[in-house]
């Protein structure tokens, strides 16, 4: 009995980010040997938010009430909205300190292959988020990569359809690299982005 309880505890482990089956063997081993206080505080907690958070209706991030703190703030700017992947893209902006107006949180990005459309991703209801009049510029800030650019493009089209300013996070060498150490496509794109 012990062994399926802890070989269940591995396979959860093993379905974190970046965590293989090596991994979650060592943290598993860890949390019964030396930390089983802590492995009960972390089970409470991972029971708290399945049940507690959810998703705020209007912006899609994670949430404890219906709407977020932050679309409810008076203070952010609602005419403009970020389109961020993820909520931890959102974190980021947010740490940047230099956004101050709202988000809508795709949850994902496009990703053909495993049938994920920009209809997985709420599109429908971006549209209809922006339908209203108040945003007048949509800032894509998905990721750089080839699925995220799709997104970006393909809601770019759908945005300009509907008569939306649509901008994209600009892309170039990061501060404090050296430029023989930056990619090529990078350096490219921050030459042809140049101000």
């Amino acid at each position: 009995m012990a062994e399926a309880a802890l070989e269940r505890l591995i396979e959860a482990l093993r379905r974190l980010p970046g965590v293989g089956a090596k991994s979650a063997q060592r943290m598993a081993w860890h949390l019964l040997q030396h930390e089983r206080a802590a492995a009960g505080e972390l089970a409470q907690a991972l029971l708290a938010a399945v049940a507690r958070i959810g998703h705020c209706r209007r912006c899609h991030t994670f949430s404890e009430s219906p709407v977020c703190a932050t679309c409810m703030d008076p203070r952010r700017d609602a005419s403009q909205l970020a389109v961020v992947e993820t909520p931890a893209d959102q974190a980021a902006l947010e740490r940047s300190g230099s956004y101050r107006g709202l988000y809508f949180v795709l949850m994902g990005r496009m990703r053909p292959l495993d049938g994920v459309g920009l209809q997985d991703l709420g599109a429908a209801e971006l549209l209809d988020r922006v339908a209203d009049g108040a945003v007048k510029e949509v800032i894509l800030a998905t990721s750089f990569t080839a699925e995220g650019e799709a997104t970006a493009h393909l809601l770019a089209q759908a945005l300009g359809a509907r008569g939306i300013k649509v901008t994209r996070l600009a892309r170039g060498v990061p501060v404090g690299s050296e430029l023989e150490y930056v990619d090529l496509s990078t350096l490219a794109q921050a030459l042809s982005d140049r101000r």
